[in-house]
C-alpha cells in the first residue's frame, strides 16, 4: 500500500443530509419562533427581527447539511479507522484497533426513521478519546462493529 497517498474515502449515506436537514430544523425553530414573538411585539420596523433570523433559518437546516455531508468521508482498513470531516476546520482522524477500548452504535429517533446509525469508538488517552462516524446505514454500522471486535479479538489472541 502506498502511504503517500490516501486511500478512497466512503462517502457517508445520502440520507444524512435529510436526518441533519430535520434535525437542524427542528433546532433551530425556537429561534425562527422567538423572531416571531419579538415581531410581533412590534419592536422594530415590520421584518427587522423575523427576515433575517428565517433566512439564517434556511440556510443553516437547508444548505449547510448538505454542505456538511459532501465534507465526510470514512476508511476502514484492516487495523485501523479513518475519518475526515471538515472544510474549514479539517479533521483527519486515524485510530488504531489496538487502541479501541469499547464501540457504541447509536441511533436517535430520526436516524431510527431512515435506518441510520452513529459509530462511536471509545480509544484509550484524553485527546480525541471518543470518535463518532454518523451517517451509516444501521447494518454497515454493526457489521464496521463486529469487522473492528474481531480485529481486536485477532490481535489478543
Amino acid at each position: 500500500m502506498n502511504h503517500d497517498s490516501p486511500p478512497e474515502l466512503t462517502a457517508l449515506n445520502p440520507a444524512y443530509v435529510i436526518t441533519t436537514r430535520i434535525a437542524s430544523a427542528l433546532g433551530y425553530l425556537p429561534f425562527l419562533i422567538g423572531a416571531g414573538a419579538l415581531e410581533v411585539a412590534q419592536l422594530l420596523p415590520p421584518g427587522s427581527f423575523f427576515v433575517p433570523v428565517f433566512l439564517l433559518y434556511l440556510f443553516m437546516a437547508f444548505v449547510v447539511p448538505k454542505r456538511k455531508y459532501g465534507h465526510w468521508g470514512y476508511d476502514m482498513g484492516s487495523d485501523r479507522l479513518r475519518i475526515v470531516h471538515g472544510y474549514m476546520f479539517y479533521h483527519d482522524t486515524v485510530v488504531p484497533f489496538g487502541r479501541i477500548q469499547h464501540i457504541d452504535v447509536e441511533q436517535g429517533p430520526i436516524d431510527r426513521r431512515y435506518d441510520l446509525a452513529t459509530l462511536t469508538v471509545h480509544t484509550a488517552g484524553n485527546h480525541n478519546s471518543t470518535v463518532a462516524l454518523p451517517g451509516l446505514l444501521h447494518a454497515d454500522a454493526l457489521a464496521m462493529r463486529e469487522a473492528i471486535r474481531a480485529a481486536i479479538r485477532a490481535d489478543t489472541i
